[in-house]
């Protein structure tokens, strides 16, 4: 493709999805940055998902909207599955969710941030998500995440935005699937991480784009509200962060030769104040070690989260 038209190829991994699937591709048709190809791996619905995809194949076209079988182990294998499929070729990438709307400017915003880039540096668009009830009514926004600019450091402590707002280039996409056989908690923070580290960009737009829904049927939920926040602590005292902390390291390890030097410093960092044993040290060591969350309780949290070795 050429750089004046550069090709989007939209990644999406539905099951049973029927109830708000034709919502989402209605959104996908409406986008004003029109270049773009849906490929849709299904995890062996049971609703009627397979029939609203045919239907809209069919009116679309078999060039425009590609079906095939997902591997049948959970969401995450699915959408790194169909990233890591060589018969999908394209400039950039975008994840979907089949349960979302996206607004009609957003693959044009993404590709507004990448494409000056070039497609030689990994560059990753991400941002903010309007959150939507399971009626379609808009009720508040995500958190805002830009008190500081995306960057390793962050990436090691914190997600920054779902996959569902994410749009990458190829150079990115070769970093990605790297990890298609390993432990990261989720494909999203990954995508952050992998870029982040080994000398990529990383854009966050405060301006959501994605109507993000939320629903009983969410496999991954939003991060709002005083619940939402409750949760994750308890989860912190449970241990379940320092749980994630053991998958994310245990996936980068076997990529450190990629990462930057200075981010190398960060990982290398990170994995020496977990083996102290004082509490104190520990917190100096963390707080030395410039890793941070993008909000100022966010940032407490996990200065917590240091101290007690939950980390």
């Amino acid at each position: 493709m050429s750089a004046a038209s550069p090709h989007v190829a939209v990644l999406m991994a539905t099951y049973n999805g029927a109830e708000f699937l034709a919502e989402q591709l209605d959104s996908l048709a409406a986008q004003t940055y029109e270049k773009w190809r849906l490929w849709v791996s299904d995890d062996g619905s049971q609703d009627a998902t397979l029939a609203i995809l045919r239907r809209y194949q069919e009116a679309w076209g078999q060039d425009r909207l590609h079906i095939s079988q997902g591997p049948g182990r959970g969401f995450q294998a699915n959408f790194l599955t169909l990233t890591a499929r060589p018969d999908i070729s394209a400039d950039y990438y975008a994840w979907s969710d089949q349960d979302d709307i996206w607004l009609p400017k957003k693959l044009a915003r993404a590709l507004e941030r990448l494409s000056p880039l070039g497609a030689a540096r990994p560059a990753l668009y991400c941002g903010r998500t309007i959150l939507t009830d399971r009626a379609g009514h808009d009720y508040s926004l995500s958190p805002l995440m830009n008190r500081r600019p995306p960057g390793f450091a962050n990436s090691l402590v914190q997600s920054l935005a779902g996959g569902n707002t994410m749009v990458y280039n190829q150079a990115a996409r070769e970093l990605i699937v790297k990890g298609v056989c390993s432990s990261m908690v989720s494909h999203d923070w990954w995508a952050y991480q992998v870029v982040s580290g080994c000398g990529g960009r990383v854009f966050y737009d405060p301006e959501p784009l994605v109507r993000y829904r939320q629903h009983n049927s969410n496999l991954i939920g939003s991060n709002h509200g005083l619940k939402s926040r409750w949760s994750r602590l308890k989860r912190l005292f449970a241990g379940t962060f320092k749980r994630y902390t053991d998958q994310n390291l245990a996936s980068l390890q076997p990529l450190s030769h990629l990462l930057t030097p200075d981010n190398r410093c960060y990982l290398e960092n990170l994995v020496t104040l977990r083996r102290l044993s004082n509490p104190l040290r520990r917190l100096r060591r963390f707080r030395a070690a410039g890793l941070h969350r993008q909000t100022a309780l966010q940032q407490a949290s996990v200065y917590l989260a240091a101290f007690l070795g939950k980390i």
